[in-house]
């Protein structure tokens, strides 16, 4: 559990000092967290995911994300 949060808490500050951003063709940004913590939640159920290497939980946790419609992207400077 406190891998989990200590994991979204990094994904949360990388978020806000990367030039990127995950968008979706037909959801509004908020409900990325949403979809990123039922992704996690769903990766954490394998065993491997367990084991405390936080590289492979969070490849198995953007797969699921990108697999449900959302896009990593570069954000637009205005």
């Amino acid at each position: 559990m406190q891998a989990r949060l200590a994991l979204s808490v990094w994904m949360l500050l990388f978020a806000g000092c990367s030039s990127s951003e995950w968008v979706h063709p037909s959801k509004p940004k908020d409900e990325f967290a949403q979809d990123y913590n039922k992704c996690q939640g769903q990766a954490l159920q394998d065993p491997k995911y367990q084991q405390g290497n936080n590289y492979f939980l969070l490849r198995a946790t953007e797969q699921c994300v990108t697999r449900n419609g959302w896009v990593l992207r570069e954000k637009v400077q205005q």
